[in-house]
């Protein structure tokens, strides 16, 4: 047995099933409702020997069942587990069950990993019926899903006149070829954290260009004579995320890795080395960073700027954190002349293509991105929600006022490449880019070498939209 057919095996191995699909699709009653409903939260895939053993032992899959919601019906909700409170997912969960007499969802939860999700997907996706109904997917694996043909259509769950009321850039990354195969769930993009009380202290005023903030981050650093502070953290190590920052950054310049003006994208690029290598306002263990080490190094109170996601800003403000009350969140700065355009983050739902319950996965997906529900998941767990006009609601807006500094940015926000190729473009790029900020590759190497790859993707036909807006 080859390596790839023993990860098949393992990552393809159906969760332990409360249900036993019939081959005529009908449902085989194996416990009471009560009981599925207590052990439906499943814990993440194991990994390794663990997951070996587990998938060995695993029978059956979830499947079949009609679509009435009789007294048996599973639908299977994969997705990563969300942070804060443990409580507030399952009991929407219950709700829609109450709703919906006789049907049980029962949620499996994936690695934190999105790359380790993504193969998931891939492996249980790519030719047969998945062990599951209804997915969170990342925004960039729309295209590649719907292409495959992995993932239904939704335009009925939300309908064209009523897609305006979600974040343009979340609704084109759900969109495929014109039509909807996921709904936004909750959205992200990248900002900017500085230390309120650092600029206060110094006279100086949160930066709006990347010149501002090399100039406050040298003037704080050098002041404060504390060997441990640094200027600025940024997610530097060789994954996704660095190619996050750098569409962040290059963007803010006017252009973008794989198209548009060569000489801003050089220009961008070498800021991004220069941060490291000629200003010093970030250290060199840059190269190593992701989203988590910049969040602990801010929120130790060693660094002065943080380009960071939305999520850390609860984590920074929690009761015992060093730099609670002494933070403020803007947008990225950008060069004179050009508006930032950040990258969108986030997640959306999708449902399988050949599960028997689209209609109900479909109608949890409308519930879950329902205002009402959308509300309670941005007070209660801190997700930003989709749809724009919760970010003039009251007690959303009470509960997480930061939203008001955050909804220009989510509104600018810009997906990544949209194509079905993005993820191999993505890899392809990610270790030129990663030469560059150890210094191994000059910004005109990686450019010329990552706009030759993403020329022999368009050529094939395989890449028909690459770039950001303009």
């Amino acid at each position: 047995m080859t390596m790839m057919t023993q990860l098949h095996h393992i990552f393809a191995a159906p969760m332990p099933p409360a249900s036993r699909g019939n081959e005529d699709g009908g449902v085989v009653n194996v416990g009471t409702n009560a009981q599925l409903r207590a052990e439906r939260r499943v814990p993440p895939m194991l990994t390794g020997v663990v997951l070996s053993i587990w998938a060995l032992t695993a029978f059956g899959c979830l499947q079949g069942g009609q679509e009435s919601a009789s007294p048996s019906t599973v639908l299977v909700f994969k997705h990563g587990k969300l942070s804060g409170d443990e409580t507030v997912l399952p009991s929407l969960l219950h709700e829609f069950e109450q709703r919906h007499p006789g049907l049980i969802v029962r949620e499996e939860l994936l690695p934190s990993s999105s790359d380790q999700q993504h193969q998931y997907y891939a492996m249980n996706l790519d030719g047969g019926k998945a062990p599951f109904d209804l997915l969170a997917i990342d925004t960039v694996w729309v295209q590649e899903f719907a292409k495959a043909g992995w993932v239904g259509r939704l335009d009925d769950i939300v309908p064209m006149g009523e897609q305006g009321a979600f974040f343009p850039s979340a609704i084109e990354a759900a969109t495929f070829e014109g039509r909807l195969y996921a709904v936004p769930w909750y959205i992200d993009a990248g900002m900017l954290y500085y230390r309120q009380d650092l600029l206060d202290r110094y006279g100086l005023t949160a930066p709006s260009t990347w010149d501002d903030l090399v100039h406050a981050a040298t003037l704080i650093v050098n002041a404060e004579q504390d060997r441990q502070l640094s200027g600025f953290v940024w997610q530097g190590k060789q994954y996704e995320g660095l190619i996050c920052t750098t569409l962040d950054v290059l963007r803010s310049y006017g252009t973008d890795l794989w198209t548009g003006d060569l000489d801003q994208a050089e220009r961008g690029l070498q800021f991004l080395r220069d941060t490291i290598s000629t200003y010093n306002i970030s250290p060199p263990s840059t190269s190593m960073a992701d989203e988590e080490s910049t969040r602990q190094i801010f929120g130790a109170g060693r660094a002065v700027f943080m380009r960071n996601w939305p999520y850390a800003w609860p984590l920074l403000q929690r009761q015992g954190s060093p730099v609670r009350g002494k933070i403020g969140m803007v947008p990225l700065p950008s060069v004179p002349g050009h508006t930032g355009a950040p990258v969108l983050g986030g997640w959306l739902l999708a449902v399988a293509e050949k599960s028997p319950r689209r209609q109900m996965a479909g109608e949890l997906i409308r519930f879950l991105t329902s205002p009402e529900t959308q509300r309670l998941i941005a007070v209660k767990l801190g997700y930003n929600p989709t749809r724009r006009a919760l970010y003039s609601d009251a007690p959303v807006l009470e509960a997480r006022p930061e939203l008001t500094a955050l909804y220009p940015t989510l509104l600018q926000s810009q997906p990544r490449p949209v194509t079905p190729s993005y993820i191999l473009l993505s890899q392809a790029a990610q270790p030129e880019v990663s030469a560059l900020v150890v210094g191994r590759k000059t910004p005109r190497e990686v450019l010329n070498a990552v706009r030759r790859q993403a020329d022999r993707y368009a050529n094939g036909d395989e890449s028909p939209v690459i770039g950001a807006r303009q």
